[in-house]
Order: C-alpha cells, then structure tokens, then sequence
C-alpha cells in the first residue's frame, strides 16, 4: 500500500520524465542499466559508513598529522561553577540582556561586570578547538581531493565533458555506467553524511546558508539521478569539488599556524572558486539545462525543478564570492588573510582579567582609579617640591623682587 501511494504521488512519471517517457521504458535490458529512484535508500548506509569513517580517519590520522604540523589550541580561563548563571545559560539563552545581567548579578551577589565576564568566558568554552577544526577540514579535504580525482578520471574521456550538447543525445533513455553510478552514491553519501552531523560540527556565520547548501544539493543530485540527469549532475560534482579541497587545505595550515602557505593556497583557491562557480557553472552547466536541452525535449516539472535548484546553488556561489572577494581586498590591503570570514571568533576577555576572581563589594575598576589617583598626587606633590628647591637654590631667586 505503501509503495502504490508513493508510485501515486512521488513517483509520477510526469514530475521525472519528459512527456511520452514512462517508467517502464527506463526500466534494465540486457547489458543495459538506467537510473531508478529505488537506487537512493543506498545512500542513507553509506551516509552512516561516512561517519564512522571519519571517526577512524580523524583519530588515526587527522589527529597525529595536527601535532606533526603544530596545531596548538588556546589556553582558555574556566568559570567557576555557579548554578544559577549555568541554568540560565543552558536553558535561556547565551547573550543575556542588560536587564538579564542586573537580575542575575543580584541573584548570584556578583557584580554586574563579573556575570559578563562568566558568560564571555563560558561561550568561549562552547567554541571548538583548533584541533577539532583542523580534523574536521582534513576529513572534507580527504574526501574533496578523492572525488575531484576519481571524478576527473571517469569524465575526462567522455565526449559530454567537452561538448555539453552531447548530455542530452538519446535522453532520457542513456545507460548507466557502473562508474557513474558509484560516483553518484558515493557524493550523495557524503552529502547525507554532513547534514547529519552539522549540529556537531564547527559553527560559522554562514551555518544557515550551509544547512540550505546541503539540501539544495541532496535535492538536486537525487532528482537529477531519477530524471537521469546525470550527466549534467556529474559535472556539477566536479565543478564544485574542483575547489572545495583547495579551501579546507588552506584552513589546515591556517589552524597550523603556516600562515604563507595558507595565504598562497588561499589566493590559488581564491581564482579557482571565482572561475569555476561564478564563469564556467554559469556559462556550461546553467545554459546547457537551460537551453540546449530545450533542443531535445519540452519543459515539464522536473525541467522547472532542476533549473530552480541550480539557481538556488548559484546564488549561494554569490554570496560566499563576496566573502572571499572581502578576504582578498583585506589580503592586497593588509598584507594577509587574517581568518575565515565565516568562523565565529572567540571572544577576548584580556581587559577584565581578575574581574570575575574578585569578591562581591568595590568593583575592580574603582581599585585602579583609587591608585591611579594615588600615584597622580604623589607625582604632583614630587614636581611641586622639584620646583620649590630649583627656585631655592637659582641666584635669581635671591635677588630683590623690584630687580
């Protein structure tokens, strides 16, 4: 019953297939094989073999290669336990507001400047290491520079690589090659595999824009398989992973501390990630589903559908070449990137060290202005009697006030 609703709502011809295609007609012949959207429940097992797969690869070699480079995480000051800022921190929110950190200074008899020390200093306690960012972009590193290779390798030789109008000879009944196939489940895998774990992983500016990221891309390599878009889909895999494992390298040896070598491969990625996403996605996969396969076939739903996907990731491609285009101008200007334009930086509570060590009565800063004070009167008092002596002891001081 079950399989008879999705045939009825999910699984319509007309959403996947041209007009006058049927499934039936894109089911195996001998020696020849075609898409089917059964094919996908392969890739939710693969998902969860990616993610044991990078708890291996992160403990047996991300983890020895960050000591090997010299990845070192900042010493980080522990607030002390106090129930009260904890409870609400967990279950309320981690910025208090003004009126929030007066109620809560009164409650916990601390100072109101003490309460935003300890939520300072406990946010910084939440933001991941520089370990755990570096395993984590040397697992999508890994994998990115994996795919591109294995992906160049199955595509280079085809003749739709270099004449996007040969992606839509014969469709949509083209056969399925085996490499194709296992290229298709290996990245939806993975894709799968990062939206699982995106509540785990490093948090930056742009999380939502990386959630939106990942279902545009599972949505359109999983309609592109069943409507066999996969020629055209392949190529958007390598577009985008021609560039991907240039970035999470560069991140590598920015968590290291190899600031050259991070600043090399970040202007490499930097040209790469703008003719890639901004010129050649545009000009040859956008256009060829656009218009050329207007050429075979008439518009119907999943026509409508993919292009609209591929929208969805070309805009994104706009908004991350404006963050690196921000990153660029500051590396011509200042000499250097200084950090990820996305990563949520950790706050510095370097001017109110000791505040939140003292007892509850005259607020630290009242301390130093009372010395401040002291010394400014002593200095005073010690120019004052500076002066008084030079008058004493200058011959002109002597001499009648009418000379």
């Amino acid at each position: 019953r079950m399989e008879a609703l999705l045939d009825q709502w999910l699984w319509r011809q007309e959403y996947w297939l041209p007009p006058g295609i049927t499934w039936k007609d894109m089911e195996a012949r001998e020696g020849t094989r075609y898409p089917l959207p059964r094919d996908l429940f392969l890739t939710l097992p693969l998902a969860l073999g990616f993610i044991a797969l990078r708890l291996v690869f992160e403990r047996l070699v991300a983890l020895p290669l960050s000591r090997v480079l010299g990845v070192q995480d900042k010493a980080r000051a522990q607030v002390p336990p106090v129930p009260a800022l904890e409870a609400f921190f967990m279950r309320r929110s981690q910025q208090p507001a003004q009126s929030d950190l007066v109620s809560l200074a009164k409650q916990c008899d601390l100072t109101q400047r003490q309460v935003e020390v300890w939520f300072r200093r406990r946010r910084n306690q939440n933001r991941p290491s520089s370990t755990k960012k570096f395993c984590e972009a040397c697992w999508r590193f890994a994998f990115y520079l994996t795919a591109f290779v294995a992906g160049l390798a199955v595509l280079i030789d085809k003749s739709w690589f270099w004449d996007q109008r040969e992606c839509w000879i014969g469709y949509p009944q083209q056969p399925l090659l085996n490499c194709h196939y296992w290229y298709y489940m290996a990245e939806l895998g993975f894709y799968w595999s990062l939206l699982l774990c995106i509540s785990v992983d490093v948090k930056r500016k742009d999380f939502k824009e990386q959630i939106v990221h990942h279902i545009a891309t599972i949505f359109l390599m999983g309609f592109s398989y069943c409507a066999n878009y996969v020629r055209v889909g392949a190529l958007v895999m390598l577009v985008h992973d021609s560039s991907d494992f240039l970035l999470e390298s560069a991140k590598m040896f920015n968590y290291a501390g190899w600031r050259k070598t991070c600043d090399a491969l970040f202007v490499f990625f930097s040209v790469v990630f703008l003719v890639t996403r901004l010129m050649v996605f545009p000009s040859k996969v956008i256009h060829t589903t656009l218009f050329l396969s207007m050429e075979i076939f008439q518009p119907f739903f999943g026509y409508y559908f993919f292009n609209i996907l591929l929208m969805v990731l070309q805009a994104l491609h706009i908004f991350w070449a404006w963050l690196i285009l921000r990153m660029v101008y500051k590396f011509i200007f200042l000499g250097k990137v200084e950090r990820d334009e996305r990563s949520d930086e950790e706050e510095s509570d370097c001017a109110d060290e000791g505040e939140d060590q003292g007892s509850v009565g005259e607020p630290q800063w009242e301390k130093r202005k009372d010395v401040l004070n002291s010394r400014l009167t002593a200095l005073a008092n010690n120019c004052v009697l500076n002066n008084l002596t030079n008058q004493r002891s200058s011959p002109a001081s002597r001499m009648p006030k009418a000379r």
